[in-house]
């Protein structure tokens, strides 16, 4: 922002220097020439006189040593001219003398009485001269004539001079208003910076540099008390919540545990019929359980500050298929991973895991017998701006499926479908949106053409080339461990 600000006080002052110099330049160089033609004027017109006057006294001889003269006080090259057009006199060549010049232009202006000046380069080839060509005009027929040549070169570097002192001018005050305007920029700026790092910091957890207010200008002094208020507000907030969640999940974890083993001790008690009652109240209780768990878990997603990492895709993906496979094939379901190598993408730790692990549960639930989910990894590709070239991660069930406008909800907290028959707690796939998002990522519900669904998850990969692995297609995963406690199965609309 300083060098966008110095670039800034620079352009202006430039284009003013430009409106100012620029016009002045021409003009000086425009008065100076009518000056310099002016001066030549009168001196050829006195001169012309003078001669004029030897001439009618029979005073020829001495013309040549008056043009001597006169070429060396004005610095110029004389010829004098009869009325015929002969050459009387030339202070630049003696061989000229006799020669008629009648048939030039200048000449014949002169010889009927009018003046001529202008500038020629047919003198002296790459210079340029100033001729000025004038009668004597005390009679008529004219008795005389008297041209003059003056070269442009001294006229030609004043003019010069003048435009290069302009030009040091200009960087002068270029160079002044840089000084100041760095010293601006740098004032202005300087609390800018600080409130990015503090706004840095606070994104990353904590704000442990405040920005001070007492620098810069007014304005952004204020903004830099409210900012430093508005931040330890909210972190004073956030240290409430997590301390609330940290308490909520201490204090509920017991009774909820307690209340769960009373009703246990129940059941030898209790008449055969209120037995479905009570399996209906252990089982809310359980839910109820898992939706503290699940609540608990995002709000430590949204107080912490999380970043991602790189991390193996082909390797997670194996692992939890492999881990979800002996439960799935307690229900006779098959678990398929398809596709190409992922390699390396981002996420945050051990988000990859709980996505997966998540899909695949909610997968389970809807899978009738005899079916199978597959699990595939794509390449995705560009769209736009808003998505580069990302990996695509398939869970594809071969259940019933959902309809559009569940498939937009389906991401909502607490959010079940309406033919849901599971304890599920509404609340695993806002984790898994919740986790694909803080990894870069996007996840989405799409309808399988055959029927039932097919949950996408892009991710961000490492680089931007990937290796194949053609030999990982269609591989089936063969039955292993029972999976965690921790992963068990959260429900289709979890």
């Amino acid at each position: 922002m300083s060098r966008r600000l110095l670039l800034s006080y620079l352009s202006l002052i430039l284009l003013v220097l430009l409106a100012l110099e620029v016009p002045f330049g021409f003009v000086y160089a425009r008065s100076e020439l009518s000056r310099f033609s002016n001066t030549a004027e009168l001196g050829a017109v006195t001169f012309a006189a003078v001669c004029e006057e030897k001439l009618e006294h029979g005073l020829a001889a001495d013309l040549p040593e008056i043009a001597r003269g006169y070429a060396r006080r004005t610095g110029s090259s004389v010829i004098v001219i009869d009325r015929w057009g002969r050459v009387l006199t030339d202070t630049a060549t003696s061989s000229a003398v006799g020669r008629n010049l009648s048939s030039e232009p200048d000449v014949a202006m002169a010889l009927r009485g009018r003046p001529a000046t202008g500038i020629s380069e047919d003198v002296a080839p790459g210079d340029k001269v100033l001729f000025v060509t004038v009668p004597g005009t005390s009679s008529d027929p004219t008795p005389c004539v008297v041209r003059t040549l003056y070269s442009m070169a001294p006229l030609t570097e004043k003019v010069h001079a003048t435009w290069m002192a302009l030009a040091l001018v200009a960087v002068g005050v270029l160079a002044a208003v840089a000084l100041v305007g760095f010293v601006f920029a740098r004032w202005t700026t300087r609390p800018l910076r600080a409130l990015e790092q503090a706004t840095t910091q606070l994104a990353e957890g904590r704000l442990t540099d405040p920005p001070a207010a007492d620098r810069g200008p007014p304005e952004l002094r204020r903004l830099a008390a409210t900012f430093t208020r508005t931040a330890t507000r909210l972190q004073h907030l956030l240290q409430t919540q997590e301390a609330f969640a940290s308490e909520a999940s201490h204090q509920l974890k017991t009774p909820l545990t307690s209340l769960h083993l009373r009703l246990e001790n129940f059941e030898p008690h209790l008449a055969a019929c209120a037995q479905a009652s009570l399996n209906e109240a252990i089982g809310e209780v359980g839910r109820l359980s898992r939706m503290v768990q699940g609540l608990l878990a995002l709000a430590r997603l949204e107080n912490s500050a999380i970043t991602p990492e790189s991390v193996d895709l082909d390797a997670v993906v194996a692992d939890r298929a492999a881990m979800w496979t002996a439960f799935a094939a307690e229900q006779s379901v098959g678990i398929t991973v398809t596709g190409n190598s992922g390699g390396q993408v981002w996420a945050v730790s051990g988000a990859l895991e709980q996505i997966i692990d998540n899909l695949l549960s909610n997968a389970l639930h809807v899978s009738p017998p005899g079916t199978t989910i597959t699990l595939a990894i794509a390449a995705a590709p560009a769209e736009g701006d808003r998505w580069p070239a990302l990996v695509e991660l398939h869970v594809v069930d071969q259940g019933p499926g959902m309809s559009e406008t569940d498939r937009k909800r389906a991401f909502d907290r607490f959010w079940r479908g309406a033919d849901t028959h599971h304890d599920g707690t509404g609340l695993g796939l806002s984790m898994v949106q919740r986790l694909t998002d803080a990894g870069g990522g996007d996840v989405t519900l799409l309808a399988e053409p055959g029927g039932g669904l097919d949950a996408v998850v892009r991710l961000r990969p490492v680089t931007t080339a990937r290796t194949r692995n053609p030999s990982m297609s269609h591989r089936r995963i063969a039955p292993t461990a029972q999976p965690r406690h921790n992963r068990q199965p959260v429900g289709r609309r979890s």
